[in-house]
């Protein structure tokens, strides 16, 4: 605590909020054999796949436990969303359990989290919940859906420290498309197991921000080159971007991650296309 207070905490500055790109232009259609990515801005996507419609780490509230007010609004009004046919939960933090966001939800809209979170869920009348260890999986609406170890840990309140899990998400269509998105995560060695378990991952939905100052936040968030890292452990293709220019949580500059991101890939030769260093609200589609 001492480090921490010396060195003025770890929340940085909202100078460049501006240099945040939203393009906040609707979802555009998606063919039924398409699948689509739409960063909705921190870790939440909307992913329509196989003609379902998932929701990852849905927040659309305008400010969560212990943060300033959002810095960018959510890229797709909850009023444009497709009957939502799954909803992923990374892990219990606030800013990836939402529960104002989840209230706007049916009680039967199928919710799949990890080993623990069931009860949170059911006791707020959510009727479809499925529990998973680290490497079970469930199908949901003709996808499937398998939890992977990360690099991270939970806690929602005083006294529950690590007592349910976390874990990302690999994706699996009709047709064999497979993405995947991290939730939240330092560098470590289990995305190459991910990658050996589930070869063939397209698209990773991967957090660039969060990360200083380094040496608290290093097991607990990546940077953008340990982000790259991580998708060559994984053995994807391209990277989607998420977890920055939202909520400010750390101490870097607000626009920084996506600024090293880009420096990043193309020090490293990587094809600039396959990149997605999406705007909040900006959809790809494949």
């Amino acid at each position: 605590m001492v480090r921490i207070t010396r060195e003025g905490g770890f929340r940085g500055s909202t100078e460049n909020r501006d240099r945040i790109p939203v393009m906040r232009t609707g979802l555009p259609s998606v063919p039924p054999d398409a699948t689509a990515w739409t960063w909705v801005g921190h870790a939440s996507y909307v992913l329509r796949m196989g003609g379902a419609c998932v929701l990852i780490d849905p927040v659309w509230s305008d400010k969560i436990v212990g943060t300033p007010p959002r810095l960018t609004p959510p890229g797709v009004a909850w009023s444009e969303l497709p009957t939502v046919d799954a909803v992923l939960i990374s892990h219990d933090h606030y800013d990836h359990l939402d529960w104002p966001t989840l209230r706007r939800l049916p009680r039967s809209t199928p919710i799949l989290a990890g080993k623990g979170l069931g009860r949170w869920f059911r006791r707020r009348g959510f009727d479809a919940v499925t529990e998973l260890d680290w490497w079970e999986s469930a199908e949901v609406a003709g996808l499937r859906f398998d939890f992977t170890p990360t690099h991270h840990w939970s806690r929602r309140g005083l006294f529950d420290t690590c007592a349910t899990l976390w874990g990302g998400w690999v994706i699996t269509g009709p047709d064999g498309t497979r993405t995947y998105h991290a939730g939240d995560s330092g560098y470590g060695e289990r995305f190459a197991e991910v990658g050996r378990r589930y070869p063939g991952i397209d698209v990773a939905m991967m957090p660039i921000g969060a990360y200083e100052p380094r040496w608290f936040m290093r097991n607990l968030h990546m940077n953008p080159e340990e982000a790259i890292t991580a998708l060559d452990d994984l053995g994807a293709r391209r990277l989607a971007t998420m977890h920055w220019g939202t909520f400010v949580l750390t101490r870097e500059p607000v626009d920084e991650p996506l600024r090293l991101i880009r420096k990043e890939w193309a020090a490293a030769g990587k094809d600039p296309d396959d990149l997605w260093a999406l705007a909040v609200g900006e959809t790809r589609v494949d």
